[in-house]
Parts: structure tokens; sequence; C-alpha cells
């Protein structure tokens, strides 16, 4: 078994609504041989592919990885998809860590891409989710139980749409510095509050856009990471954990996590710092990339993550302690998944974003001595959870 997994290189291409002059399979090759040169490694350097891939129904391709493969430079080597929905991502990088850990493989190509703007529905796409005999017809949605957990969630902690309006505010302002975020820009939070009305007390600008692109990472263990890497980004720590799919049995007395408080979270995110040797997140991780693709869960999951108590986030807001200059935490620096959600990717992009601030590779959105950075992603009917820390030095697991 290896003791040391760690972040060799990574790669993503601009998000945007679509990306009418490339394939899926075009994407994905654009993302593999973006890593590759990164690295300054060959296809042959990359021992496994992991692909990052939730439901393709957005673009009408079965099995895409499938045909991926020749693209992704994989002809001939084992391959695996993983697909947790909106945790993807994070359970793709959970996938390869363990790849390389167990020793069976010393390098990993994680890749993947989306493209959720191709069909003209996504939200029905989305609502497939849903158990089909109880919910579906109810008609649940995304953005419905959102505004249903938001609702409960702000009167529980006292929290007012304009401390939601603040986030999006915040966030779009650090991605005007990432060339590849999709939504961007200098707003108010009268822009917010004046959006439309999606599903109260959810409005427009509390969500994020339909976005297209893709994303790769290369893990490997440390003679990989001797080799190409003089500054990786080691995974110190991961998380994971998965829950019934019914909603229905995540609701009553008997459940034993909090549906509505982002207790399956706390759990990853502790086993997380369990393994990464945390034990004050708010002094010890300097960045956080969370997956928010709506401006309550921004806060919810800082709160879970012990970041601070329940009920404090957005207080902690008012006083800038999420702002990327004199904040506490630098909370999504990349504008974060409300600012760019390509689904398949989404969370591979936090894993990304997290691990190019300890590589000292963010570019603009570089964040000053950033020791840790954490990244998370949530998936389903909100019954996936993952959680992964990046650090700049090895930590014994």
């Amino acid at each position: 078994m290896n003791d040391t997994v760690g972040v060799v290189s990574t790669f993503q291409t601009p998000y945007r609504s679509n990306h009418p002059d490339v394939t899926f399979v075009e994407q994905i090759q654009q993302a593999a041989t973006g890593v590759l040169h990164a690295a300054g490694m060959r296809p042959d350097d990359i021992d496994a592919i992991v692909f990052s891939l939730a439901p393709t129904t957005f673009m009408g391709i079965a099995d895409a990885d499938r045909w991926a493969i020749d693209y992704a430079f994989g002809t001939g080597k084992p391959t695996i998809r993983v697909h947790t929905g909106g945790a993807t991502g994070g359970s793709a990088v959970h996938a390869a860590y363990a790849l390389v850990r167990s020793g069976l493989y010393k390098s990993v190509m994680i890749v993947g891409a989306d493209r959720v703007a191709d069909t003209p529905d996504a939200q029905e796409v989305l609502n497939l989710i849903f158990d089909p005999f109880y919910e579906r017809d109810v008609p649940l949605s995304t953005n419905t139980v959102t505004g249903l957990i938001c609702s409960r969630w702000m009167a529980q902690h006292n929290v007012t749409q304009e401390d939601l309006a603040r986030v999006t505010v915040r966030q779009r302002s650090n991605a005007l510095k990432h060339p590849i975020a999709h939504l961007k820009g200098q707003i108010t939070v009268d822009d917010v509050m004046n959006s439309p009305m999606i599903s109260y007390p959810v409005k427009l600008f509390d969500i994020c856009p339909r976005s297209s692109g893709s994303a790769a990472m290369i893990v490997g263990d440390q003679s990989v990471l001797d080799e190409y890497q003089t500054r990786p980004a080691f995974i110190n720590g991961i998380g994971s954990i998965s829950d019934t799919y019914w909603l229905g049995d995540r609701m009553v007395p008997s459940t034993e996590t909090e549906f509505f408080g982002y207790e399956l979270l706390k759990l990853a995110g502790k086993q997380c710092y369990a393994h990464a040797q945390i034990n004050d997140p708010f002094n010890e991780i300097q960045v956080a990339e969370l997956y928010d693709p709506y401006t309550y869960m921004n806060y919810a999951q800082l709160e879970a993550l012990g970041f601070c108590s329940p009920g404090k986030a957005a207080r902690y807001e008012d006083e800038g302690a999420w702002h990327i200059d004199g904040g506490g935490v630098a909370v999504c620096p990349s504008g974060g998944t409300l600012c760019s959600n390509a689904i398949s990717v989404a969370g591979l992009a936090r894993c990304i974003d997290a691990a190019n601030q300890v590589m000292g590779t963010a570019g603009e959105i570089q964040v000053s001595g950033v020791r840790n950075a954490v990244a998370n992603s949530n998936g389903g009917t909100w019954q996936f959870a993952n959680v992964t820390v990046f650090g700049d030095d090895h930590v014994d697991s």
C-alpha cells in the first residue's frame, strides 16, 4: 500500500453555456491533453483512468465514457466510470485516490465533461432523481426542494434573503479574476433581490448556471510526484458517506441524520478531518471550495464543515470572514459552483481549484499562504456527500 497520494497536475476548460465548436469527446480530449501537458507527462505515463461522468441524459448519449476512451488516451488501460450525481467529481477523485493508495496503480487520470445546456430543459432531466411513485408527481424539482429546505433553514437561523444575496455578490466578484468562470461581475444585493423568484425564497441569482466544460486531474504516488511535481498537493484526508435514496426515510424520528441540516456532510467532514489531522478548520484551513449551486448551501456547508457554529455563517459574512482579502477563510476564490456548474465535473472542479491553491498554480485567484484547502460536493437527492483535504505537506493517516 502507498502511504502518499498527491496531485500532479490539473486542467479545466472555460465554462460556458455551450461549446458548439466541439463534441463531448473532443472536450474530454482537451482536458486529457491539457492535464498531461501541465504535468510534462505522456499518455503512456498514465496507468488507469477514472471518468467523472454524471447522467448523460443532458446530451442524449448513453454511456458516453465508452465513446470517450480513445479520446482520453485510454485504449488498453483499465477505466472506471463514477456517477454520484452532483457529487460525481469528488467521488471520482476519491476513487482515483483509492486506486493509487492501494498500490494497484502509480498514476491515475481523472477526466470528465458535461454539456448541461444541450437539453432544452435540464430541470426535467434533474427531476428524474426523485422517486417516481411518491415524489416526482408532487411535483418536486431541485429548485422546489431547495426552496423548501432553504425556507426552513432560514427560519431556524434567522437568516434573511439579503444575507443569501451577499453570497452571490461575493462569489461573482471572486469569479472576475477566474478566466474560466461562467458567471461573473460586480452586482449588488439589490440586483439579486430584484431577480425573478423561482421557488420562494430562491431567486434566479441565487442559482447556478447551466454550464458546459471539461476538467481533469492526475494523481500519483510518491515516485510519480518525485518525477513530475516539485510542489504537489497531497491528498491528506477524504470522507465520503451515502444515505438512503428515499427522502421520506430522512425526515422521520428514526433517521440517523437531519436532512435539513447537512448532517451527512458533517459526518463526512469529521471523517476527512480525522485523516488529515485537522482539529480547527477555521484556523488550519485557508481555502474552502464548496459545492454551492444555491446561495444558502454556501452558509449551511460552512457550518456543517466546522468553520463556524450553526446559524453564524451569515453573520461572519457581514464581518468579511469569508472574503479572499483579509478574511479568516477564503471561500470559493474561483466563484464556486454558483458561478460554474458543469454537473459531471463540478465536484472535480472544486477539488482542482482547492489543489491549485495548495500548489500555488491558481493564477489570479491565488490566495497567499495556503497550507491546507478543503473541497466538497453533494449529489442525488442530497444522499451523497464527500469531502477532501489537500495539504502542502504529507500527513500520515
